[in-house]
Order: structure tokens, then sequence, then C-alpha cells
């Protein structure tokens, strides 16, 4: 273990990060279905932590959506977007109120899953309207960064300070050629890291391509079939070379540790200008239908938005019922480590809820305890 994940899991190191770790002002609303005025509610939040034209004006914003795991797999037969996936009503409510924002381009990303296909089709699969998404803003584009997509080459990303597990990352030239960059994220639990919000969203930025189980060992595999298990989670095989190695082969390979890890330095290493984390309906138990124990559809009504992943997800975390700076072993990290607090270490921001503004409602008047909580 090094002094830095020493540091970071060490009980002291929450109180002694947050002292210098950056803050940012974190916006709470509170939504109770998809078919409020979303323009309206995002306008008003952006205005609390300082206005939407201040950040994208004349700019480029990339935007990682979350549409994790195959979209043939629902829960309990219910739309995507009301369990796991990013909701539709809230991407094009985002677009607009960007584009009026004064946003020169608006580009949705992901990584879809099993495929690097066009991003377009995919969300047709998933059972988008991508006709009425396109008429919210004249400047939309889609990119799976599942490959190489658009662009001619891949990105080199060096991990600031070094890294916990790899040193740098192989991305797809969408979070390169970008002014802006946005996670709009789920509030849900995670099998792995305990909670996946906004940090947790830009895992999916790593091309299967590159870091996939069929990844090819020397040249990047541009038509992937698989999940990145075997890189990401349980360290059984290197990158393409294409991309750097690990930095201790020798690590721990329980993807608990692992994951955690890659988390907090593609964080530090792809910095999040813009996070977004929607609750109004969402599921709780798990970051999808194929995880086996106890699942439920979940209306928590609440939205959060925030210039900083790291007291962003402080909030949501909180407003999970859950203590932000919780250690490993407690709810909601009983088996891994945080990575919050491993993001925190980095000096990517805050976890002291003391040291977080908070605007809109409090975080007390919202809470909706999760599991264990």
């Amino acid at each position: 273990m090094t002094r830095r994940e020493l540091l970071a899991l060490a009980g002291a190191a929450p109180m002694l990060a947050a002292k210098s770790a950056p803050t940012a002002p974190v916006s709470i609303a509170k939504v109770p279905s998809y078919s409020e005025d979303l323009v309206a509610v995002f306008t008003k939040m952006f205005d609390q932590i300082g206005g939407a034209g201040r950040l994208v004006k004349n700019k480029t914003v990339t935007v990682k959506l979350n549409l994790t795991g195959s979209p043939g797999l629902r829960f309990q037969g219910k739309a995507l977007g009301l369990t796991h996936y990013s909701h539709p009503k809230t991407v094009s409510a985002m677009a607009h109120v960007l584009h009026r924002a004064g946003a020169k381009r608006i580009r949705f990303t992901e990584s879809a899953w099993a495929t690097a296909g066009p991003l377009e089709e995919y969300l047709l699969d998933s059972g988008w309207n991508v006709r009425q998404l396109l008429a919210a803003a004249p400047n939309v584009e889609f990119e799976n960064t599942n490959g190489l997509g658009k662009g001619k080459q891949y990105h080199r990303f060096p991990v600031r300070g070094g890294g916990l597990i790899f040193p740098a990352y192989q991305l797809n030239h969408a979070y390169a050629d970008t002014d802006v960059f946005m996670s709009m994220a789920k509030l849900k639990n995670h099998e792995t890291c305990g909670v996946t919000l906004a940090m947790k969203n830009i895992f999916g930025i790593t091309p299967a391509s590159i870091y996939g189980d069929d990844a090819g060992k020397d040249e990047p595999n541009e038509r992937p079939t698989k999940g990145r298990a075997e890189v990401c989670h349980f360290g059984k095989r290197q990158p393409a070379s294409c991309a750097p190695p690990e930095i201790h082969p020798d690590s721990n390979r329980e993807s608990t540790y692992r994951m955690p890890r890659i988390v907090a330095e593609l964080v530090a290493t792809r910095p999040i200008d813009i996070s977004f984390v929607d609750g109004v309906e969402t599921m709780s138990g798990g970051e999808g239908p194929w995880i086996r124990r106890e699942l439920a559809h979940v209306k928590p009504g609440v939205m959060i938005l925030g210039t900083n992943p790291v007291t962003t997800d402080s909030v949501a975390t909180a407003v999970m019922g859950y203590d932000p700076r919780a250690p490993k072993g407690t709810a909601p990290f009983q088996r891994c480590d945080n990575s919050l607090v491993l993001a925190e270490s980095l000096g990517v921001g805050t976890t002291d809820l003391n040291n977080i503004e908070v605007a809109g409602e409090k975080i007390n008047d919202v809470v909706f305890k999760f599991p264990g909580a």
C-alpha cells in the first residue's frame, strides 16, 4: 500500500484532506416527477451555483450519460430511465438549457455496452426518441466512446500525482476535444463501489477496445463485444499495449480494491466540470437488474447539481442517508474502500459536509434512506 493510500484510508485522512481540498456549492431540488418543467428546474439549479452561462458559453460541452448494461435488461419491465439509465427527459432538458446558456456544441457520450457502433442506434434500442433529443438544441452530436469512434487517434491522459492503479489512460478523442466535461448520473447503490453517482459514472469512459475482455493484446479491438472485468475489475490481464500497464501488477486483485481507485484516479485525470445526479426515480440495492440481491424501484424525488464531483457526490451520498466519509465496513462501503475519500486524498474535492455550501433544499429535508442507512 502506498503512502497516498494510507493517508486516504486512515481515520484522520478525511479531516486532513478536507482542509485543503477544493469546495464548490451544490444545488438540491425537489422534483417529484419527470413531468415537471425540467428546463426551469435546471435553470434555477445552475443559477444557484453561479449560472450556466459562466460555465458553458461559447464552449464545447461533452456530457457522459449513464446507460449502464444492455438495453435489453430491464427491472420489473419498467422503462430504463425510471430505474438505472439516464432519463431521456432530463437529457433533452439539459441540452436545451446548455444551448440557451450559449454552448456552441453539445456532445453526448457513453461507452455503450458491448458495442462500438453509433451511439444513436444504442439510444434507439434503449427506447429513446433521438429526433426529439436533436430538436432540443441545434448543436447536438453523439459519440460512442467504447472505441476510436469518429476520432483519428486515442488520447493519453496522465494521472495526476502518478496514479493508484494505472499511470495514465488511453481515451476517446471526445474527452480531450472539449472545453467542459459533464457527468449525468443516477442516484444508485453499486455492488462493488457502494454508490454510483457522478464520479463512478465516468468509470465508463474507458474504451472496451483497449480495456475490454476481448481487447487486442497489442492493438485496440474496434469491435468489442465484452465488458472490462478482466482488466479493470480483477486485473487478470493488462490493457492493450497502446495503453500503459499497471503501476503495480502484484497489487490487490479484488474488484472492491481496484474499482474505487480507478474511479478516484479517473476523476483526477479527466476532471468533471459539472456533476448532475438524477434521483427522481431510480433503483436501490444495486446499479442494475443483473445484481443478485434485493433491488427496489424507488422515488426519492430529488436532483443534485454541482461543479465539483467530490462535493456533489458527498451531498448525494448524504441524501441517500449515508456518511460520505464512512470507512470500509460501514454502509454503503461494507465491502469496498470509499472512492470519495480516495478522490479527496488526490486533491479533487472535499467530503466534509460542513465545508460544502448547499443551495436550494436542505439535505435533511430530502433524505431518502437507501439500504443500510
